[in-house]
């Protein structure tokens, strides 16, 4: 009884946090300036929104159970593909010469 007291502790806790990033992605989507913030806001949101959630069902069903093992196997496909897509979002965006926030600091591959 008490290791599934721990566990609904924890799945609660993994809620929380993937919801708590969640929403201040989506507040950062609405309020960023220009595409290229707007791409570090929406992998925010895939990362660190959606794999404590994915966690959290491998924690309340099990990591081997069939629930448990297609989170984990999609939460690693995520850590390893929202960094490659956001990349790929960015540099797309900047070789088509999607202009920056007037007032950023630098561009740094331009200089």
């Amino acid at each position: 009884m008490i290791v599934s007291d721990v566990a609904d502790i924890v799945v609660i806790i993994l809620c929380a946090v993937g919801l708590l990033f969640s929403l201040t992605a989506a507040v950062g989507l609405l309020r960023m300036p220009d595409v290229y913030l707007r791409i570090q806001c929406s992998t925010q949101l895939v990362t660190l929104g959606a794999l404590p959630l994915l966690v959290a069902i491998a924690v309340f069903a099990g990591p081997i159970s069939s629930y448990g093992s297609r989170a984990l196997i999609v939460a690693a496909l995520l850590l390893v593909l929202a960094p490659a897509t956001s990349h790929a979002l960015g540099r797309s965006a900047y070789l088509t010469d999607v202009p920056m926030w007037p007032r950023a600091v630098r561009d740094e591959p331009r200089d």
